[in-house]
């Protein structure tokens, strides 16, 4: 309806698919059929059964559509299911366009209320003639693809790596990456070397994430879903790697996708004796058997490896210099991403967490340089820096420390009515496991281990900034099965993950307002966590949707979930044991307040902190 408004008399098009979540069928029937009533084509997947949301939103940008619907849930537990709204360029939508949404669904509410009538809904039939299934996207896809990942050099180590053994296990977790991803690698004419894992597609997602453990709240055995994000230990755990990898020998390079297909995280399986340099970097491991482990990297440092890897490939190809080149990541990733930048000549750019923020970055980088051409292109981050990004920008890598990511091509990508960009606007493990294949292969020939390598880089571009650590905390059991239950959990979490995040999201708008001084904070601080030193604390900044601490050798940050109980921290520093002792006591605080804490901010303050 808000699309029908903005765009008055103009013929509709929008796409809708989904992933592998429970009635996504019926999901998508139901968006397509009240679309349809509304007017607009609907264009759905054909000759597939599911899609992926990076395809989707390739697609919405290439054929300069008007939005699309996706129905997913990311990588959360099986029971949750959700959309990713999309604009007509293929990106998620930032809050000033929701308000519209909300403000259309207050009037509606209104008008039911309000109407003898109420508010009529019309849907149209299942076989309306603006419903229509004709895309899979695959040959233009792999076009792209060419242009990024997929180059002749990259193709060509895979093929040597293949020539001489390497294999690599695919694992989809029962999402949709198995149907999508081996018509994208035959059209790439790629050897078949991927043990495909978990490749039916399954909304129970094989078991993965699935647990029983002690619920603190009832002191009794519950099942748990700890969700199927790969990049959590506790996940890792349930996966069941130390039976399906027993045969498979050092070296063996395991890939996870998420259901919806654009994270990806990284396994690699070692030696036994590599389990004190792992532990002594924060890198998760699984115990195969006596003499073997499976590393199981965060994204933190794998896509170090790939953006350093994608580097040495355009210089190599004589391309580097032709262009300004930047990265930007979110303000949880790691700081060490921009040392790597700063060594090696990259701006970077730090938005706040979600790859929407990454893709506004990249439209206002857009609009100075198409408009402005040869002028400076100068964007302000979340940091409040002029950052300039010269004039001839290109994008090396774009992502965050959850595992999405997107890599810009050399030349301006451009939709069929001639619409340019710089990159596609949703991350995309379509993308992100092919040069992670390529990156794979390399080392094969090489004889080389990632954590051999990711040392390397450390050493080679001066990287402080080593260890990286996070953790989540969920306030309720997600999975009760009694609705009534799980929504009074879920409510008494909310209270709690609000009692502790407000408490440091007082503290970053109170100083950022002028209402309070660095040390009083550093006071309210001791005073709260005496277990704690805060000497060394620079900064408490406001980053967007979270409160982000500077330390003068590592940073924390902690944000709450928009739409769940859960509260994230990250850090990420000079020192393992420090980076964790900080971790570990400043996500779990409670948030309690204290008599320095009500001394400076007020209790109307803290009120209307949100």
């Amino acid at each position: 309806l808000v699309l029908k408004d903005q765009c008055p008399g103009k013929n509709l098009h929008k796409m809708v698919g989904g992933e592998v979540r429970y009635n996504t069928d019926s999901y998508v029937e139901l968006i397509s059929r009240l679309e349809a009533a509304l007017g607009i084509h609907v264009h759905q997947p054909k000759d597939i059964h599911l899609t992926t949301i990076w395809m989707t939103s390739f697609l919405i940008f290439m054929n300069d559509y008007d939005g699309g619907e996706y129905v997913s849930s990311s990588h959360a537990i099986s029971t949750k299911t959700a959309t990713k709204d999309l604009d007509n360029q293929g990106s998620q939508f930032m809050p000033g366009v929701v308000m519209s949404f909300v403000d259309k669904i207050e009037e509606i509410v209104n008008e039911a209320k309000t109407n003898p009538a109420g508010f009529a809904i019309k849907l149209s039939a299942r076989n309306h003639d603006l419903i229509t299934k004709d895309f899979n996207g695959y040959e233009m896809y792999v076009s792209y693809l060419r242009t990024i990942v997929a180059t002749e050099a990259n193709l060509k180590l895979i093929k040597q790596a293949a020539d001489k053994g390497m294999r690599v296990m695919f694992d989809t977790v029962g999402g949709c990456m198995y149907e999508n991803m081996v018509p994208i690698f035959n059209l790439l004419k790629l050897p078949e070397i991927f043990d495909w894992h978990n490749k039916e597609e399954d909304p129970f997602f094989h078991g993965v994430g699935k647990t029983r453990r002690l619920n603190p709240l009832t002191n009794q055995e519950e099942f748990f879903d700890l969700s199927c994000d790969a990049s959590l230990p506790e996940v890792q755990a349930t996966i069941g790697y130390d039976l399906y990898l027993m045969d498979k020998p050092i070296g063996y390079t395991v890939l996870i996708t998420d259901p919806d297909g654009d994270r990806l995280v990284i396994g690699q399986i070692e030696k036994a004796e590599a389990k004190s340099y792992l532990e002594e970097m924060g890198i998760d491991y699984v115990v195969i058997d006596d003499n073997k482990i499976l590393s199981i990297y965060h994204p933190a440092f794998t896509f170090l490896l790939i953006m350093d890897f994608h580097m040495k490939h355009l210089k190599q190809a004589g391309l580097w210099n032709n262009h300004d080149r930047f990265i930007i990541s979110t303000t949880p990733s790691p700081r060490s991403w921009d040392q790597w930048a700063k060594h090696n000549g990259l701006k970077v750019v730090n938005t706040p967490v979600g790859i929407k923020e990454i893709a506004a970055v990249l439209k206002k980088t857009e609009k100075q340089l198409f408009d402005n051409s040869g002028a400076d292109v100068l964007i302000e981050d979340i940091w409040g820096r002029e950052v300039n990004l010269g004039q001839s920008p290109r994008m090396v890598f774009g992502g965050e420390e959850s595992g999405g990511m997107i890599i810009g091509p050399e030349e301006f990508i451009e939709s069929v009515g001639g619409h340019k960009a710089l990159a596609m606007r949703e991350k995309s493990a379509g993308e992100s496991v092919v040069i992670a294949t390529a990156l794979a292969s390399h080392l094969f020939l090489e004889g080389k281990m990632m954590s051999e390598h990711l040392r390397d880089i450390f050493d080679q571009n001066n990287i402080t900034y080593r260890y990286y650590l996070r953790a989540d905390i969920v306030y309720y059991n997600e999975s009760e099965p009694d609705p009534m239950k799980m929504a009074q959990a879920k409510t008494g979490g909310e209270k709690k993950r609000d009692q502790a995040d407000s408490f440091y999201l007082s503290l970053a708008l109170a100083l950022r307002e002028n209402l309070l001084t660095m040390e009083q904070a550093r006071i309210i601080l001791r005073e709260a966590m005496p277990e704690l030193e805060f000497d060394s604390l620079q900064e408490i900044i406001f980053v967007g949707d979270a409160s982000y601490f500077k330390f003068n050798d590592m940073f924390i940050q902690v944000r709450r979930s928009g739409t769940d109980a859960k509260l994230r921290g990250y850090a990420n520093g000079e020192s393992y044991e420090r980076s964790k002792k900080y971790l570990e006591i400043m996500v779990h605080y409670l948030g309690n307040r204290t008599t320095t804490f009500n001394k400076y901010i007020s209790i109307d303050y803290q009120a209307n902190v949100y």
